[in-house]
């Protein structure tokens, strides 16, 4: 059964007071399930919205010299943001570990990457950790946060998801490879091969609207790779950060950079189930009206 926070129980009613007068079946039924994916969708994506708005809007209108850094404030309002999400019960308090869990792992790797010039901030900032500005970590958890909504919000249901310590070491890998590779051998591929055979068979079940559908769990998280793909090419237009290729101007973030939001995505979905575990898809029961099942003929 899908939780639901009491605003979202209340939105949920409305929908239902509206949609249900539709037909489920046929077109009208299919276009009231992409409507709703569409708007469940959105609703996940609330907080990393407010954050891709924020850095956006300000890089467009921020003063150069405005007292307060453009880091600073989008670290104030994202700081803000959380607060009052929790306080008007727009996410709970599981989804709060969770973002928390992703701001400390995201600060960690981004104090270390920025170090070895994998990319910088190019602006000043009072609020940092080194190189890195504070807002940083929000980003990481703006992934965090998406994650936990959509797996709430569409009821997530597993069918052959692997023993959770596996997950756990195979997350692992790739957070300590994010590392590791400027001293040693980069093992990414070694990861992705590992990690193809571990969750080839594991499909995620989610519910939109009236119905149920299902996904391979390794298709989901390409195309949500997709999208924070496209998300950082806005952020760095921006001048969140910038890669090395991008200082002397803007360009697009490389292709390369999916595999490595990829290997992040195993991490982040793997933090989200420390908070909350993959629930089992339930077996399939019978309709009301169906025949009783024959007992074993134990004649012959």
């Amino acid at each position: 059964m899908t939780q639901f926070t009491s605003l979202e129980e209340r939105i949920d009613h409305a929908a239902h007071a509206v949609l249900d007068r539709m037909p489920a079946s046929g077109l009208s039924g299919a276009f009231v399930e992409f409507i709703v994916f569409g708007l469940k969708q959105a609703w996940a994506c609330l907080f990393g919205g407010i954050m891709l708005l924020l850095i956006l809007s300000t890089r467009m209108v921020w003063p150069d010299d405005a007292w307060l850094a453009r880091y600073d404030f989008v670290f104030l309002c994202a700081l803000a943001v959380q607060v009052a999400m929790l306080a008007f019960r727009l996410e709970t308090l599981d989804e709060a570990k969770a973002i928390f869990l992703f701001h400390l792992v995201g600060t960690v790797m981004e104090v270390f990457k920025t170090a070895a010039g994998s990319w910088v901030y190019p602006e000043e900032a009072f609020f940092r950790i080194g190189g890195v500005p504070l807002f940083s970590g929000f980003m990481y958890a703006a992934v965090g946060s998406y994650l936990a909504r959509v797996s709430r919000i569409f009821d997530f249901r597993f069918t052959a998801y692997p023993p959770f310590w596996m997950t756990v070491a195979i997350a692992t890998a790739v957070y300590i490879n994010f590392f590791s590779h400027h001293y040693i051998v980069d093992l990414r591929y070694a990861i992705f091969a590992v990690t193809g055979l571990l969750f080839a068979r594991t499909w995620v079940h989610y519910r939109v609207f009236r119905f149920r559908h299902r996904m391979p769990l390794l298709l989901g998280w390409f195309l949500v790779t997709l999208f924070i793909w496209f998300a950082e090419n806005i952020a760095t237009w921006s001048h969140a950060w910038l890669y090395p290729a991008q200082q002397g101007g803007w360009t697009p973030v490389s292709l390369a950079k999916i595999g490595s939001w990829y290997l992040l995505m195993i991490v982040s979905f793997v933090l989200v189930t420390l908070v909350n575990r993959p629930q089992p898809m339930p077996e399939e029961k019978p309709a009301d009206d169906a025949p009783p099942a024959r007992p074993p003929d134990h004649s012959s």
